[in-house]
């Protein structure tokens, strides 16, 4: 079947792509395995080398590779620019921090031998990456992983393969060997075969639960290394001592960046019952006054949805939403006109049992729910089974040293909008997955960790249990 690239902003197909045959897909997995016998071997001055041409190649083209982005999945042309500059970003942080990351880590047993950590690269790892940033998520795999020795498969989403190919033509042209980074147009169903190839040591993925059950359910099958980053309900909560207007504001940023289809994006809005007011009607005009329109105009901040199935769901849970007691304050529904467009809306007066409450909200929706007090601000942020963000906004450091302990999520930011950075760690817990990308931590998640010991004159240790 075609792989088909459309553009979300008028539904037309762009172009179309043949889905690799058999024999092609052999081809690229010996390529893989290959290649990976002489990049493990390279030394990391030289992977530095290639990763830093692979950043000056995103930073040149950043307009061309912003443009594809936002031409395959919508997304507003300045965000898609600033994606391809943090690209470059991690790919220069990993260039200059890979060799201290993997430096042999010595233990001192305080007995005499001489014992240390040495990570070692695995082999090829399939990454499973989803569409909403479609370079970011798929370079923030690749700078630490091939930094680390390791060569990468990516079975990207199917709605951007332009922007799939774009990728494996930068690692090409930055130096690396073709086998080092290789893009499978290939469907979801190939996704488990890959898994089983026993020529495929680990596997990461972004995107649903469903998607992330199924992979962590093959790879456990046949005991294979997974990383996930699934979805989440991130909260955002306000508390009286904060600063409203600076919260308002950044509210509707955390919510409807990418047009709102964000794992990391503010969902529910969490609010306690002295400021709710006022920060509700600031909020409510700051969602009301964005500028809706072609996402290649550099002044609209909200494009279309990804694909009609994704508004489509959006619509039918702000419809159940709404049966159930909500109150729409502003929106509420798709545009009329051509595209994938829907309003930004708020919507107040939430049952525990709605889909705004319960599921994850992809798209420009928000959820404004009254808190009584902290204790009720912390009991409604961790009922959910998602685990992946939540912002906090309280100028109490009592407040926000509880809140920090005691929110279920992976990160929590203090008076900001969460947002993953190269430096930082970035995942989740609960059914927003496990395992870290980024940060120190990012790059060990696909290695070996050798635990090496050498004693002097082959003496036996006596252990007892």
């Amino acid at each position: 079947m075609p792989i088909e690239s459309r553009n979300p902003a008028t539904g037309a197909v762009l172009q179309r792509f043949d889905e690799l045959n058999d024999a092609q897909l052999e081809s690229r997995l010996r390529n893989a395995v290959e290649s990976f016998a002489r990049h493990k071997r390279t030394p990391m001055a030289q992977r530095a080398v290639h990763m830093r041409a692979a950043a000056d190649i995103l930073e040149a083209e950043k307009n061309t590779l912003g443009r594809i982005m936002t031409l395959e999945m919508g997304k507003p042309i300045a965000a898609a620019v600033a994606e391809a500059e943090k690209c470059a970003l991690a790919c220069r942080y990993y260039a200059d921090n890979a060799a201290v990351f993997l430096a042999d880590e010595p233990i001192d047993t305080g007995d005499g031998r001489n014992c240390f950590i040495r990570y070692q690269p695995l082999g090829a790892v399939l990454a499973v990456m989803p569409w909403n940033f479609p370079f970011w998520q798929v370079f923030r795999f690749i700078a630490p992983s091939v930094m680390a020795g390791n060569v990468g498969l990516l079975k990207h989403a199917s709605n951007v393969p332009q922007c799939a190919l774009a990728i494996e033509d930068i690692m090409r042209r930055a130096g690396f060997e073709p086998g080092v980074f290789q893009t499978l147009l290939v469907g979801t169903r190939a996704v488990d075969g890959l898994i089983r190839d026993p020529r495929v040591q680990a596997v990461t993925l972004t995107g649903s639960e469903g998607a992330g059950s199924a992979v962590a359910r093959t790879a456990g099958e046949v005991l294979k290394k997974t990383v996930l980053e699934l979805g989440g309900s991130d909260p955002f909560i306000v508390m009286p001592g904060a600063d409203i207007a600076r919260a308002a504001e950044v509210a509707v940023t955390a919510r409807t960046i990418n047009n709102g289809q964000s794992c990391i994006a503010a969902k529910r809005f969490i609010v306690h019952d002295d400021v709710y007011d006022d920060f509700a009607t600031a909020f409510v005009a700051g969602m009301r006054a964005l500028r809706i329109g072609d996402p290649l105009d550099p002044d609209v901040q909200i494009g279309p949805l990804a694909t009609d199935d994704i508004r489509n769901d959006l619509a039918r849970q702000v419809t159940e939403t709404v049966a159930l007691g909500g109150r729409v304050l502003t929106g509420g529904g798709r545009l009329d006109r051509p595209g994938w467009f829907f309003e930004p809306t708020v919507i107040a007066d939430v049952t525990e049992d709605s889909p705004a409450w319960r599921d994850e909200m992809f798209g420009p929706v928000a959820t404004l729910i009254r808190a009584r007090d902290i204790d009720d601000a912390i009991r409604i942020a961790n009922d959910t089974s998602f685990g992946l963000g939540a912002s906090v906004w309280t100028n109490d450091s009592r407040e926000s040293e509880r809140l920090s302990n005691e929110i279920e999520a992976g990160m929590v930011f203090i008076n900001a909008m969460v947002a993953s950075d190269p430096r930082l760690p970035f995942g989740g817990v609960k059914r927003s997955g496990y395992g870290r990308e980024l940060g120190r931590v990012g790059i060990h998640e696909f290695v070996n960790i050798k635990t090496i010991v050498k004693s002097e004159g082959g003496e036996m240790m006596s252990i007892t249990e």
